[in-house]
């Protein structure tokens, strides 16, 4: 019975990724239509751990635009991500997340102990709700949200982010508490830290681990490197690759896509529908990354306009036969803003370009994390090209809280009290990790011709290379090279690197926009239409310029 629970939820994971940019379920916070309401704590908790990924989706791919990690189509900051942006991740938490723990809670009886699965599900409803704040300020007070009886009109108040990180942090307390008494169930089945088949073997070390490490981004999204320090200091955090936070794909297609969203949308019998971004793709082709060829898979060998087409194709690439914007003339986004070097075929950020028939040739996402194919050079050709089955199949993961990106997060705060030294460590105990985790993904293309993986050797020399130049740098140039390395080891799981870009500015070196006026940088986006229409407290923003409570720096210095 449980792997029927599991095919159901999966279902609905894969519809709430395709679908989740462009929700407008109207939120109705007391009476939820879509609720669990036969109190099955499986299917409760599997209807948690569905909402969770996709709220971790979105925020991934939202923040990944935004700092160039991934493509954004669209000129306009404020006309790119109306007031339906952020309905999902809205709608996940209030409409499912928490009404679904009432229930959760609700069901606990004397014979039957929750607690494992209650500590789980408050796990993830206070990191849905931290992203909340982050993207967009102030929210609805959980004792509202979650309390029908004392708190019955259906018009919310609004409650500032401070006090809603407080929530956050009081509910990270509340898991601990239950994750150190309720042992596991056989009802925990567990999409994170169980089997990644079957779910089972739930693990509460890992949740409490996750839980800590929760507090400690908290810590230093509001400044508070003391108690980062400490709770990074006692050492019970996600810390390796066996505690890494991901949610796994299969390679099912019917009746359910159950593959990787970015794969199922480009291996397809059509070819490739999403761009990479040309900024991540050049940083890392210049710096010669060892995990450029898991990250992205080239179908040509050459991009119309670079220096081997240099008369350029107005088929497939229009921009190849045009002038540099004026804006962009003689700064490094003009020599990436239509095209890059060895094949490497992406957009600019901003780029609202129609789509041109170049679905064949542009660069598809790769083995790691869509677990598509791996670039052996094969540049698309049979068999090597998008079929559908190819590479992985798909079975990818989400990254969502990797040993990676808290070394990073160290190595942040060691950089900011003026610690370079330590900084620097951590920043190579990130590499490493980061390297540790991409590499093995070339296993699941059993077709490539893996003598084009980079040996250990140009791993460690690529990993000293940073280092060194860390070393010997300064200033800007140093914080650079720290946040360069830091949304290259994000690829794919993106979420925390908007709220970097505004805590600390950095890097500068990622492309201006391809239009000269794209508005303020996004330090808000808008309140979500589904809420705004329902309640009256909430009044809509006319601009993304309202800073969240943390956020006392000035915009970056790139828009």
């Amino acid at each position: 019975m449980k792997k029927v629970y599991k095919l159901i939820l999966m279902s609905f994971v894969a519809m709430g990724a395709l679908f989740q940019s462009c929700e407008t379920t109207e939120l109705e916070l007391i009476d939820n239509p879509n609720a669990l309401t036969t109190g099955d704590p499986t299917f409760l908790l599997n209807s948690i751990q569905g909402a969770y990924r996709s709220s971790m989706t979105i925020a991934n791919d939202r923040s990944s635009e935004l700092t160039r990690i991934d493509y954004m189509f669209g000129r306009n900051y404020f006309a790119n991500y109306g007031a339906a942006t952020m309905n999902g991740l809205w709608g996940n938490l209030y409409s499912g997340v928490i009404p679904d723990i009432a229930a959760l809670e609700a069901a606990e009886t004397e014979e039957n102990d929750l607690s494992h699965l209650r500590g789980m599900a408050k796990v993830m409803q206070a990191h849905m709700l931290m992203h909340l704040v982050d993207f967009i300020g102030d929210v609805v007070p959980l004792a509202e949200a979650g309390d029908p009886t004392n708190f019955p009109e259906p018009n919310p108040t609004t409650d500032a982010g401070a006090s809603a990180y407080a929530d956050a942090l009081d509910l990270l307390d509340q898991a601990v508490n239950l994750l150190n008494v309720g042992a596991p169930t056989t009802l925990a089945e567990d999409f994170y830290y169980g089997d990644p088949l079957t779910g089972e073997g739930s693990d509460a070390s890992k949740w409490i681990k996750l839980a800590n490490t929760l507090r400690m981004r908290a810590a230093l999204t509001t400044g508070d490197l003391s108690t980062f320090s400490s709770i990074a200091n006692g050492g019970n955090i996600i810390a390796s690759e066996a505690d890494d936070l991901q949610f796994n794909f299969g390679t099912a297609q019917t009746p359910t896509d159950l593959r990787h969203q970015d794969y199922a949308s480009d291996y397809t019998p059509s070819g490739a529908n999403i761009y990479q971004s040309n900024w991540l793709m050049t940083l890392m082709n210049e710096n010669n990354d060892p995990r450029i060829r898991y990250y992205f898979y080239r179908q040509n060998e050459c991009t119309p306009g670079a220096s081997c087409n240099p008369a350029g194709n107005g088929e497939t690439l229009q921009c190849s036969l045009q002038t540099t914007p004026v804006h962009l003339q003689g700064t490094p986004s003009g020599d990436i803003w239509c095209f890059t070097e060895n094949g490497y075929w992406g957009r600019l950020h901003g780029n609202d370009e129609g789509t041109p028939p170049d679905n064949f040739t542009r660069t598809a996402v790769g083995v790691y994390p869509a677990a598509g194919l791996f670039d052996d050079d094969a540049f698309g050709s049979s068999p090597r090209n998008l079929t559908l089955g190819a590479g992985g199949a798909g079975a990818g993961i989400e990254p969502i809280m990797l040993a990676s990106y808290v070394d990073f997060m160290r190595a942040e705060v060691a950089l900011t009290q003026g610690n370079a030294g330590s900084a620097a460590d951590f920043m190579e105990d990130g590499l490493e990790k980061s390297m540790a985790k991409v590499q093995p993904f070339a296993q699941l293309d059993g077709s490539a011709d893996l003598s084009f993986e980079p040996s250990a050797t140009d791993v460690a020399n690529y990993i000293a290379g940073i280092k060194a130049d860390f070393l010997a740098a300064s200033g800007d140039d140093q914080w650079n090279i720290l946040a360069e390395q830091y949304f290259t080891t994000l690829f794919g799981g993106g979420a925390d690197a908007h709220n970097f870009y505004r805590r600390t500015g950095y890097p500068t070196t990622v492309s201006l926009n391809i239009d000269p006026a794209p508005g303020n940088y996004i330090r808000t986006f808008l309140f979500p239409s589904s809420e705004v229409s329902a309640n009256p407290n909430f009044s809509q923003r006319t601009n993304n310029d309202d800073a969240v409570f943390w956020n006392t720096q000035p915009l970056p210095s790139q828009n």
